[in-house]
């Protein structure tokens, strides 16, 4: 299946930089370009991409504000959208990701890595690196600032034991193949945990339960982070 990616990006030059690289891979391509956030969010519920790359700063709409339109239609739910930053300790990135965004990369990445962060977050999987994700939780996540799309408590409390276990794992950045291993559960396992913990947190994905169960206090950020 062939993965379609929309480009939102207020400089031509990398836009074009980008549809190059991902057409010219046979599981990927770029179905549209948005010059701005209103674009992106226009051109989002026009094409139904698989996954948006959205720059943070752009005119007329940021996106953090495009972020936030787009991942609360739910008929764009299985639209997931990559954020791209020149600073990965960004405050507006921690904004994104309570907006919904799925994930992060830093602009100085790879085309390697790049694409192979297009192909995680059109999964359902949180792209967040480990030591971005630390840096993120200390300075922002782990505020009281609440919005729509968090998780109230009273939801936490509907997971099982296991389930906040798991959910907790994942907040530290743990991979399914790691909490199994703790567990001593198949990978399978945890998965199923996972998805169940998500949907009764009504979280759009990995990304999402991370930053739930920080701001609902279901994990608290370690005390010499």
């Amino acid at each position: 299946m062939t993965i379609r990616v929309l480009l939102a990006d207020d400089q031509a030059l990398l836009r074009a930089t980008f549809r190059i690289l991902i057409d010219s891979v046979e599981d990927l391509t770029v179905v549209a370009e948005a010059a701005d956030g209103q674009e992106a969010v226009d051109r989002t519920a026009e094409h139904r991409p698989d996954v948006v790359i959205m720059d943070i700063r752009m005119p007329r709409l940021d996106g953090v504000a495009a972020t936030a339109a787009i991942c609360g239609r739910p008929e764009l739910a299985g639209t997931h959208v990559l954020v791209l930053t020149t600073f990965e300790n960004d405050e507006n990135v921690a904004k994104a990701l309570r907006a919904g965004a799925s994930g992060f990369l830093g602009k100085g990445v790879s085309p390697e890595i790049l694409l192979a962060g297009i192909r995680t977050v059109a999964t359902g999987e949180a792209l967040l690196s480990p030591a971005a994700t630390q840096a993120l939780i200390t300075r922002f996540l782990a505020t009281p600032e609440t919005d729509g799309l968090l998780a109230l408590p009273e939801a936490v409390k509907a997971l099982t034991d296991r389930e906040r276990e798991v959910v907790a794992m994942a907040a530290h950045g743990k991979s399914n193949s790691e909490i199994a291993d703790r567990l001593v559960v198949s990978p399978l396992t945890v998965r199923s945990h996972i998805h169940r913990a998500m949907t009764k947190l009504n979280a759009r994905d990995r990304a999402q339960l991370v930053v739930i169960a920080y701001q609902s206090g279901l994990v608290k950020p370690h005390p010499h982070a």
